[in-house]
């Protein structure tokens, strides 16, 4: 919650819709800002943006993070074309916030119409449940398309955490969503120069993970949830996923290992059977980069058959945006721990924090299956003709399952990549916590060299 500390005014008699100044949320000092109410409800107009932009570059001069509360009918008509001037400095502001400070917003109201762009600019936005943000209207969506449609179903809370992907969190109301910021705030720093706010929390760092050994089944056809492995493996009661109900296939979520945070990624087979298609490579690919530009090492549960299949995933992009995950591991410079519980095939294997793309402990329970492909589809591929010539479909039957079994023993256990260094090690899935543990604090001094800085990578966005 905001502190009743004394607060820091920034323009505080310039009027206007937007409040703004330097503050304490949490304990922890922030640049917050509000654009609500005024004569327009909240619209940005050069009053607005001159005082947003200044704190903005203020956050990023005295490295604290950026909170924002909006709720904003759009840029000010009456204003004309300053307006558009305004929001757009707003936004070059918080691009240069970017990476540097985080950001997060609470939606809490409307946003619509360009400064709604501001949004996706923030590492986190949380929306009330009866907020909604757009960019074009629903008049605008009917004289286009011809399609009747409302501004609840058109960008409401409900669409952006399943939909778009825009809310991280969605809350019931304005005090929820002070308290959704505060504790997404609890695990970042102040800015990406201060390491991640340390917990003590009492958690055995040598406890065996029996309910997380418990959750995966022994049939690798079979589902489960796999945030019972990551709230038994990471610090007790320190789990906040984020982003939960978009694209649920792949879990993002902060946690605490032995005091410290850090960022997970993990395949979710409940859902897709833990695939990875379009939405879920971009949601993974953009948490994986945020935790980089902050310093959460990244801690990654693979249990992933491979990319979901279909003609709608390749003509939209399948290549361009799997790449984005391949770039921003490759791009991770924090530590990179990865643990493979089941099935890691094909290009997700690598995909999925593998050595190849830069990992530093990669480990493997031994129920892990590691390999170009699956048992079936490589005797299909591999034996196809042979098994096609055996005319009794019993014995054709018993042949492949023979093949498959030898295929699996020879080329899909964890002990096989680990000869090859593949993997660092086949551990028991009750020592995971343990490995984990034993692996942060060595890798907790690691400081990778970053390119030039006049220089920076073109991402497959």
């Amino acid at each position: 919650m905001i502190s009743d500390a004394p607060a820091v005014p920034v323009a505080a008699c310039r009027g206007g819709a937007a409040t703004a100044c330097l503050t304490e949320v949490g304990g922890r000092r922030v640049a917050w800002f509000q654009l609500a109410g005024g004569k327009h409800r909240g619209a940005l107009g050069p009053t607005e943006g001159e005082v947003i932009e200044r704190l903005v570059r203020l956050a990023i001069d005295v490295g604290v993070p950026v909170v924002g509360e909006i709720a904003t009918s759009g840029a000010d008509v009456g204003e004309g074309l300053p307006s558009l001037h305004a929001w757009g400095r707003v936004a070059a502001a918080l691009t240069q916030a970017s990476g540097a400070v985080p950001v997060v917003l609470a939606v809490t109201g409307p946003c619509v119409g360009g400064p709604a762009l501001i949004l996706g600019l923030a590492d986190h936005v949380v929306m009330t449940a009866e907020a909604f943000a757009y960019v074009s209207g629903p008049q605008a969506v009917e004289e286009m398309t011809g399609m009747v449609t409302d501004r609840m179903d058109l960008g409401g809370a409900s669409v952006h955490v399943r939909r778009s992907g825009l809310a991280s969190l969605v809350v019931p109301d304005e005090e929820d969503a002070r308290w959704a910021v505060e504790d997404v705030l609890s695990y970042l720093p102040s800015n990406f120069l201060e390491e991640p706010p340390e917990v003590a929390v009492g958690d055995d760092a040598d406890r065996a993970c029996r309910a997380a050994a418990d959750a995966v089944p022994a049939s690798a056809s079979s589902s489960y949830d796999v945030r019972e492995v990551i709230a038994d493996v990471m610090d007790l009661e320190s789990f906040l996923e984020v982003r939960e109900s978009h694209a649920a296939n792949v879990v993002t979520a902060y946690a605490r290992l032995d005091g410290h945070p850090v960022g997970i990624i993990a395949n979710q087979p409940s859902q897709l059977a833990g695939c990875l298609d379009i939405e879920a490579s971009c949601k993974a690919a953009r948490f994986v980069a945020h935790c980089d530009s902050f310093g959460l090492p990244i801690v990654t549960f693979v249990d992933c058959p491979g990319y979901q299949p279909g003609k709608d995933q390749e003509w939209r992009g399948m290549i361009r945006y799997g790449a984005q995950l391949v770039h921003a591991y490759g791009e991770a410079t924090v530590p990179r721990l990865c643990v493979v519980m089941r099935k890691a095939y094909g290009g997700a294997f690598i995909v999925l924090d593998s050595k190849g793309l830069g990992n530093d402990v990669c480990l493997a329970w031994p129920t892990a299956e590691i390999a170009v492909m699956g048992a079936a589809g490589a005797v299909k591929i591999l034996h196809g003709k042979r098994l096609s010539g055996i005319e009794d479909e019993g014995e054709r039957a018993r042949a492949r399952t023979e093949l498959e079994a030898d295929y699996a023993v020879q080329f899909c256990t964890p002990q096989v990549a680990a000869e090859r260094g593949y993997v660092d090690d086949v551990i028991d899935p009750l020592d995971t916590r343990r490995v984990l543990v034993a692996a942060l604090r060595s890798l907790r001094a690691k400081r990778a060299g970053r390119p030039h800085p006049g220089r920076h990578s073109n991402s497959p966005l």
